[in-house]
C-alpha cells in the first residue's frame, strides 16, 4: 500500500497538520470518556459501552502513532479509521437506548474527517463528512437542532480544512522552487567567477598563440575559441523561469540546422511540445553528437537530424556519413576519461528515462535516441 504522499512538499504540510490533529484527537478523546462516565448510569448496557469506550482509547492511541508517519499513512488507514468511527456510531442505539440524544464517540469523530481532508484534500473531507453524517443521523430516532449543527459543521469543516491543506502545500511547493532557483542562481554565479578567472582565460590564451603561431596550431586555436563562446554563453546563461512549462522540441532542433560545422540538416513533422527542462536536455544531447561529428569526421562533414513525434516519445535520429567508430574505440575513450558518448549522450537520455542505441559501420554512424515526453514515476 503506497503512503498517501511521497513529495518533499506534501510530506511535510501533512506532518505538521497530523500532530495538531494528534492534539486534538486527544482532546475529543477525553471530552467523551468524561461524558460516557457522567452519563453512565443512562446506559442500557454499560459493559459494552465500557468496551467501546476502551476500542475508541485503543484506536486513538493507534491513529496517533500512525498518522506520525508518512510511510504508514495510506489509505488502508484512513479507511480503518472511518470504519471504527461507523462502527461506535452504529452501536450507540444498543447502548445507549433508542432515545439516546448524542452517540457514545460524539466529537470523536471529527478526528477521523479531518484526516480525511487532511490526507485527499476538500474531497476526502466532503467524503468523510457526508459518510459520518449519513451514519449519525441514520441511527437517531428524533432529530433537533443540535443534531443539524453537528452535520451543518461536519459537512462544512472537512472541505474548509481539505482546501487549506492543500493550499498550504502548494504555497510549500512554490516557496521550495523559489529557494531552488536561487541556490542555482548563487552557484551559476560562482561558477562562473570560477570559469572566468580560469578556464575562459586560458581558451582565450590559447585562440590567441594559435593564431599567431599559425598551421596546426591555428587549428587548435580555432577551437579553442569555439569553446570559449559556447562556455561563456553557459555560465552567463540564465536558469529556465519555473513558469516556462513547455517548449516546442521541434523549434530547439531547427535551430540547430544553421550550424556551420558540421552542416546540420533538419527534418521535424510540426511542433513537439515538451516540458521544457527535458527539450532542453534532448536538444543537448543531439548538440553533443553534432560535436563528435565535426571533431572525428571533419568541419565540413554534414549530418542529419530527424525528429518523430510518437505520441507518448519523441524518437531522435542523428546520422552522418563518416567512416564509423572502430571497435573499441569509446571503451578505450571512457577508460581514458573522455566521457563524451557514455556521459553526453547515454548518461544524459538514461537520466531521462529513454534509450540511446548506436549503429556505426564504414559508411557512417547513426544514434537512434528515444525519450519519453513526460517523467516516468
Amino acid at each position: 500500500m503506497r503512503p498517501l504522499a511521497t513529495d518533499p512538499a506534501a510530506v511535510a504540510v501533512q506532518d505538521t497538520t497530523y500532530r495538531a490533529l494528534a492534539v486534538l484527537r486527544v482532546v475529543v478523546l477525553l471530552n467523551a470518556l468524561g461524558l460516557g462516565w457522567y452519563r453512565r448510569d443512562n446506559l442500557d448496557h454499560p459493559t459494552a459501552g465500557l468496551l467501546v469506550f476502551v476500542a475508541l482509547t485503543v484506536w486513538t492511541l493507534v491513529a496517533v502513532w500512525a498518522y506520525a508517519s508518512a510511510a504508514r499513512r495510506t489509505s488502508l488507514l484512513l479507511v480503518a479509521d472511518l470504519l471504527v468511527a461507523l462502527a461506535a456510531i452504529g452501536v450507540s442505539p444498543w447502548v445507549k437506548g433508542p432515545e439516546m440524544r448524542a452517540t457514545l464517540p460524539g466529537f470523536w469523530v471529527m478526528g477521523v474527517v479531518l484526516a480525511w481532508a487532511i490526507g485527499w484534500r476538500w474531497r476526502g473531507g466532503l467524503v468523510a463528512g457526508v459518510v459520518v453524517a449519513v451514519a449519525d443521523l441514520g441511527v437517531r430516532v428524533h432529530l433537533d437542532q443540535g443534531n443539524y449543527g453537528n452535520v451543518f459543521l461536519l459537512l462544512v469543516g472537512g472541505p474548509v480544512v481539505g482546501f487549506l491543506v492543500g493550499r498550504l502545500i502548494d504555497l510549500t511547493r512554490e516557496r521550495d522552487t523559489a529557494q531552488r532557483e536561487v541556490a542555482t542562481a548563487a552557484e551559476r554565479a560562482r561558477l562562473a567567477r570560477a570559469v572566468h578567472d580560469g578556464v575562459l582565460q586560458v581558451l582565450a590564451l590559447v585562440q590567441r598563440r594559435g593564431a599567431e603561431i599559425g598551421g596546426d596550431a591555428a587549428e587548435l586555436g580555432r577551437l579553442a575559441g569555439e569553446q570559449e563562446v559556447a562556455l561563456r554563453a553557459l555560465v552567463q546563461s540564465r536558469p529556465e523561469r519555473s513558469d516556462e512549462v513547455t517548449a516546442d522540441l521541434a523549434d530547439l532542433l531547427t535551430a540547430l540546422g544553421g550550424r556551420p560545422s558540421p552542416r546540420v540538416s533538419v527534418a521535424v513533422p510540426g511542433p513537439v511540445p515538451m516540458d521544457t527542462a527535458r527539450a532542453r536536455e534532448v536538444e543537448a544531447v543531439v548538440r553533443a553528437c553534432l560535436h563528435n561529428v565535426a571533431d572525428h569526421v571533419g568541419a565540413d562533414a554534414s549530418a542529419w537530424v530527424l525528429l518523430e513525434d510518437l505520441g507518448d516519445v519523441v524518437a531522435v535520429s542523428v546520422r552522418d556519413e563518416g567512416p564509423g567508430i572502430a571497435p573499441g574505440r569509446l571503451e578505450q575513450a571512457a577508460a581514458q576519461g573522455r566521457l563524451g558518448v557514455s556521459g553526453s549522450v547515454r548518461g544524459r537520455v538514461s537520466d531521462l528515462g529513454g534509450t540511446a542505441v548506436l549503429s556505426t559501420s564504414p559508411r557512417g554512424t547513426e544514434w537512434e535516441l528515444t525519450v519519453p515526453k513526460e517523467a516516468q514515476e
